[in-house]
């Protein structure tokens, strides 16, 4: 990490041109086919997906959504501001083949990096938020995405304001080894100097969330939500079977499972992720004593 304060390491760029929730759904009021829901299997009108938040309506399967989606739905309109990613360096282990496979997976994200971060405002209260994206190299995280999480921590200390992360990962990006796994450290330490301060952080798991990132920032909230269904874990399920040689029990390691033992404070479906984001960040900023 080098000596640069928050601020000039992490500059807002100039207001995220998405849609408006009105616009966004309007443009899907046209007939645009069905898609095939994980969850039951049946087929589900997408436009009628794109009107419930990318949420099956006959089964409540949460399926997968962009960054630039999630912070649509969670920012009140004209408030996104993003952060300029911080320079860090590409391939850096000369791996064969990843400088192609960047550039066809920032094509089809439309992202620099696995990660977006902002500033914006939910129900006017000014928050920082980080959301990992599924469409890019699964979320892995690699130095890039490291050093955009541990602005992001910075600036919101430095700042005063609360953080929300949204882990979406496949763990640690193999093609830049242990520098990538030296980000577990990076993004906890900075968390650590954040909590100290008194910072409200709260991480939020979707699916899926694994690996390195379980392991790091995802496991470190002061209150940590789930998405219904989520699979959260460090090695995933068919791993751990094969190693233990013994068949898991329905459910390990999903969202309701986590909750159930402990590692998750409740789950929150996303019709609700709004409203109880703003209620969490109102008690912290009032001392415990919502109005």
């Amino acid at each position: 990490m080098s000596d640069a304060t928050p601020q000039k390491k992490m500059t807002l760029l100039s207001m995220l041109r998405l849609p408006t929730q009105q616009g966004r759904k309007a443009e899907t009021k046209e007939p645009s086919g069905y898609s095939t829901c994980p969850g039951c299997g049946k087929a589900v009108s997408r436009t009628q997906l794109a009107e419930k938040d990318q949420v099956c309506a006959l089964c409540g399967h949460h399926l997968q959504i962009s960054a630039r989606e999630r912070l649509q739905m969670l920012a009140d309109p004209g408030t996104i501001q993003v952060f300029e990613p911080p320079v860090s360096q590409i391939d850096p282990l000369d791996f064969p083949g990843y400088q192609n496979k960047l550039e066809e997976n920032r094509k089809k994200a439309g992202l620099p990096e696995a990660v977006l971060s902002a500033l914006l405002q939910i129900n006017g209260q000014p928050v920082v938020v980080a959301v990992l994206d599924s469409r890019f190299f699964m979320g892995s995280m690699g130095v890039a995405v490291g050093e955009s999480v541990t602005c992001a921590v910075e600036y919101a200390n430095e700042e005063k304001l609360p953080l929300i992360i949204f882990s979406a990962s496949g763990g640690a990006r193999m093609q830049e080894g242990i520098l990538s796994l030296m980000q577990m450290a990076k993004t906890s330490a900075a968390l650590a100097r954040f909590s100290k301060e008194g910072g409200l952080y709260i991480s939020y798991l979707t699916h899926p969330t694994t690996g390195g990132v379980s392991a790091s920032f995802a496991g470190l909230g002061d209150i940590t939500l789930a998405e219904p269904g989520a699979l959260i874990g460090f090695a995933g399920p068919r791993v751990i079977e094969q190693t233990i040689r013994q068949k898991l029990p329905d459910g390990f390691q999903r969202a309701e499972f986590q909750e159930e033992h402990g590692f998750v404070d409740r789950i929150v479906p996303r019709s609700q992720m709004r409203s109880t984001l703003s209620f969490l960040i109102r008690i912290h900023q009032q001392g415990g004593k919502p109005a």
